[in-house]
């Protein structure tokens, strides 16, 4: 199936698999956002069917539905959300998820529509950034990097606008939820976009960024679950396929330096 009509065929799956996960065995349900998360679950599903194994992909277009159907046993595991995210979902939510293992990153990238570079951004220039802790935390410490701004704790993930302590340009923040931030480009200087949100909207991390999170970041998205579920057979088959060589070249001849594999 190519992109488009894969992209297309996503709410129908996400509206046809409505209801708690099939108990047979075989079933494994995975709650993941579109892109990449969907995309790659679905270049694995021939290997696991193979293996026994019916994978159901249901996509979700935000960061907090998957975590709840995963706690309330609607769907087996999730695919979508780096370990600061899950650490501060469990902290907040009162949860008890685990991440199982590291699949890919995606680099967390500034993108605008008016500025074709950093240095172009005029004083006073308006900045979207995602507005939950972990991902509002990351996009300060990019923005820290490219000399933007400066942090009380020039190394804490999970620094909020109280912790700037320099900002030369005089930036005004706007904290937005991260699946809305590519649809306001037409309305900042400059926005920080989690590479899943950019790619849907037609946005090449690798050409279009002004700033990017270079293969070192430590945002791995992993696969998660409920604790004491981790050896599942099923849930061991999947990670085993999502880590497995032919993945890797999935991710890389796929994205394009995009989305990097992290095993």
């Amino acid at each position: 199936m190519n992109r488009r009509r894969f992209l297309l065929a996503l709410p129908l799956l996400a509206a046809a698999c409505s209801g708690g996960a099939p108990d047979d065995g075989k079933t494994l349900t995975v709650a993941a956002t579109a892109v990449p998360h969907a995309e790659i679950l679905e270049s694995v599903k021939p290997a696991l069917a193979k293996e026994g194994v019916d994978l159901r992909i249901r996509v979700f277009n935000d960061y907090v539905q998957p975590n709840l159907q995963v706690d309330q046993k609607q769907v087996d595991v999730n695919y979508f959300q780096t370990k600061p995210y899950l650490d501060t979902f469990n902290a907040s939510r009162g949860t008890h998820l685990v991440a199982y293992a590291g699949i890919h990153v995606e680099p967390l990238g500034g993108y605008s529509h008016r500025w074709k570079t950093l240095s172009a951004l005029p004083q006073g220039a308006t900045v979207a950034i995602p507005n939950e802790a972990s991902n509002g935390g990351r996009a300060l410490l990019l923005l820290q990097r490219a000399g933007l701004v400066r942090l009380r704790n020039p190394a804490d993930p999970l620094s909020t606008l109280h912790d700037i302590v320099a900002n030369p340009k005089n930036l005004q923040f706007k904290e937005l939820e991260s699946a809305t931030l590519p649809r306001v480009l037409d309305q900042v200087d400059l926005a920080l976009i989690n590479t899943n949100y950019a790619l849907d909207a037609k946005l090449n991390p690798v050409r279009d960024a002004l700033l990017i999170e270079d293969a070192n970041s430590p945002y791995v998205n992993f696969v998660v679950g409920r604790a004491g579920e981790e050896k599942d057979p099923r849930v061991v088959k999947l990670i085993a396929a999502l880590r497995s060589p032919a993945t890797r070249d999935f991710i890389k001849t796929h994205y394009k330096g995009a989305v990097l594999p992290a095993f």
